[in-house]
């Protein structure tokens, strides 16, 4: 028993030996330094060495002390970016590296509307959580991830129709101002049938976040929901940190179990906020003016949604893409068709004409779509994109009178079936439309019954 007790003593202490003989080899972390510059956006400080996105805090002339994180480094000097408002630094301010800790996420969050910081927005003590939680997650293997078989029903009547989406897919909502984008949001918000519902409202006004709360969620929408604000007066940093923040917590209640429904609003201004990120601490501008790291940021963020690795917990994740001056071949918009599993786009003719949500059909789509739906729901929807693409082509001729009935059946059947095409786009806000019935209403769209004989008169 004593010769086993002392194998093991000495095992211990040669391991004890062999870690001590590593230390001399690692850089020790310098945890204060000095502010040296400050331009713009962009902190430096020397005598700090901390790792890229290390946090620290700088002492302000008022006693204050402002978060930071560092974000590069050159030779000597470190680069920072303020996680709140920089006011009152000054040459030689205190740079203080802070411990790294991700924030604590539990079932209390629940019901509540955060910032980006995890600090609470709605007036009630701090949430507290029972797993700590890193703001950019961990990769999951993409072969461990469990498929997506199961659709989901978001009530719209439009996307449950002709765009089928599953639990787990990844979709962009791309949309110009004004066009109905928050509406529709609000619609899935109220309709989707999901377990948990995160909402990450990044860079938009700060007059949209209690509209969103009061009067899109509502008391009782509020009590499944998380809502993660970082409005746009808020520093690109914080931004940034609102999109990672608001995909954590949907990651914990993923990985619980539970059907997730992720809502970012939006994603243009999370890469607006990684361009000013970028270009202020020198990156060069690479396409019409986002640096590289701009895409891979996107990339990251929108691959941690989808369904886990195990369990049948799942994020089904909406992001809106502004669509400035309707051009969706910016840059933004561009890779994120690339990267998600689907894309809606809203018609701003459709929303001129009144017709909401304008969700423009022939131009969006489900990629999941073939995989979770039937081949007879299927070629109803390829009827209907084909009666409005025969419409659409023809537009212009039908408007003027040029078209004369009778000369094309195709054209014929598109223009006695657009007024049923339009009642069936338009929703009532307040009134979802299940997908049990998605069926008998495309079926009433694109072969409606025949009139009943008239009665011959006696």
């Amino acid at each position: 028993m004593a010769t086993a007790t002392a194998s093991r003593a000495e095992r211990w202490q040669a391991a004890l030996h062999e870690l001590a003989a590593q230390l001399p080899k690692t850089a020790p972390i310098a945890v204060e330094g000095r502010l040296c510059r400050a331009v713009g956006l962009t902190l430096e400080a020397s005598g700090l060495r901390l790792p890229v996105g290390g946090r620290c805090r700088i002492a302000a002339e008022d006693g204050q002390w402002i978060p930071a994180q560092v974000v590069g480094f050159n030779e000597t000097r470190s680069y920072l970016m303020p996680a709140g408002e920089a006011h009152g630094l000054v040459m030689g301010a205190a740079v203080r590296a802070e411990r790294a800790s991700g924030l604590s996420i539990g079932d209390e969050w629940l019901g509540r509307v955060i910032d980006a910081s995890g600090a609470p927005l709605d007036g009630r003590p701090a949430p507290r959580g029972n797993r700590i939680c890193s703001l950019l997650g961990a990769p999951l293997n993409p072969l461990n991830r469990q498929p997506i078989t199961q659709p989901l029903d978001v009530g719209v009547r439009a996307i449950n129709a002709a765009l089928t989406l599953g639990r787990g897919q990844r979709i962009g909502l791309f949309a110009g101002a004004g066009v109905g984008k928050s509406t529709l949001l609000g619609m899935m918000t109220r309709h989707t049938q999901a377990d948990v519902i995160v909402v990450g409202l990044v860079g938009e006004r700060g007059r949209e976040v209690a509209e969103f709360v009061q009067r899109t969620l509502g008391p009782d929408g509020l009590t499944r929901a998380v809502v993660v604000a970082t409005p746009s007066d808020r520093p690109p940093l914080m931004r940034l940190h609102g999109a990672w923040l608001a995909t954590a917590v949907a990651e914990y209640f993923r990985d619980r179990g539970q059907q997730v429904l992720l809502l970012m609003d939006s994603l243009t201004r999370f890469a607006q906020a990684a361009r000013e990120v970028g270009l202020a601490i020198g990156e060069p501008p690479a396409t019409r003016g986002y640096p590289p790291s701009v895409f891979a940021h996107l990339a990251r963020l929108c691959e941690r949604a989808g369904p886990a690795d195990r369990g049948a917990g799942s994020i089904t994740a909406v992001y809106t893409v502004l669509a400035e001056g309707d051009d969706l071949d910016d840059p933004v918009a561009d890779s994120a068709r690339s990267i998600l599993d689907g894309h809606i786009i809203l018609s701003r003719e459709l929303a001129d004409g009144g017709i909401f949500p304008a969700i423009d059909i022939e131009r969006s789509i489900s990629r999941l779509m073939p995989e979770i739906t039937d081949e007879a729901q299927q070629k109803l929807v390829r009827d209907l994109r084909a009666l409005i693409a025969t419409y659409q082509r023809n537009r212009d001729l039908i408007a003027i009178g040029a078209y004369k009935t009778g000369s094309d059946p195709r054209i014929d059947a598109a223009i006695d079936a657009w007024p049923r095409v339009e009642a069936f786009l338009r929703q009532p806000r307040n009134t979802p439309s299940r997908l049990a019935d998605v069926a008998a209403e495309l079926q009433r769209v694109v072969q409606p019954p025949a009139p009943a004989p008239a009665k011959s008169a006696k």
